[in-house]
């Protein structure tokens, strides 16, 4: 199976069809305020989805000029896939994930429930995506069979 670069590995078992939206689609849809829900993902088509995960191959995607490409792009591919621009949702200036100094006390309940120990020197040494990915698979509206899968791959467990 091909990995892409913006993918992780724990994601592996979606990454040929993308039938679940990726950590970095997730996490640039965040920085542009663009709320899309999984059926809204699926209904993209497979073609399209592949064309969102490769937005991500750009110069510096987080970038204010790679956040205003993604969001242009998406939209428009969501208003010819739907007829309608997709939802939005208000961008968080200071998002917990992003705080290198403080473990976010959900990543912090996920990791002890997994019996992880997770330091805060290991997690301000993660990529502002790895610490993003592990907050949204702590938060409990997100199934969470990947988070050790994560910590694993990000270094925090020992293989």
């Amino acid at each position: 199976m091909p990995h892409h670069p913006a993918l992780f590995a724990f994601e592996g078992d979606f990454q040929t069809d993308l039938r679940c939206i990726p950590m970095a689609v997730r996490h640039q849809l965040d920085l542009c305020g663009i709320k899309l829900s999984l059926k809204e993902w699926v209904r993209l088509g497979p073609e399209q989805r592949s064309a969102v995960v490769a937005l991500l191959g750009g110069p510096d995607p987080a970038s204010a000029d790679g956040v205003r490409r993604f969001d242009a792009a998406v939209v428009d591919m969501v208003e010819k896939r739907m007829g309608e621009p997709p939802a939005r949702c208000a961008v968080d200036p200071a998002p917990a994930w992003a705080d290198t100094t403080r473990v976010p006390d959900e990543v912090v309940s996920k990791a002890a429930a997994e019996g992880v120990a997770l330091l805060p020197a290991q997690w301000a040494a993660l990529a502002p995506l790895q610490r993003f990915a592990l907050y949204k698979l702590s938060r409990s509206s997100h199934k969470n069979e990947n988070f050790v899968p994560a910590c694993r791959e990000f270094g925090i467990l020992s293989a």
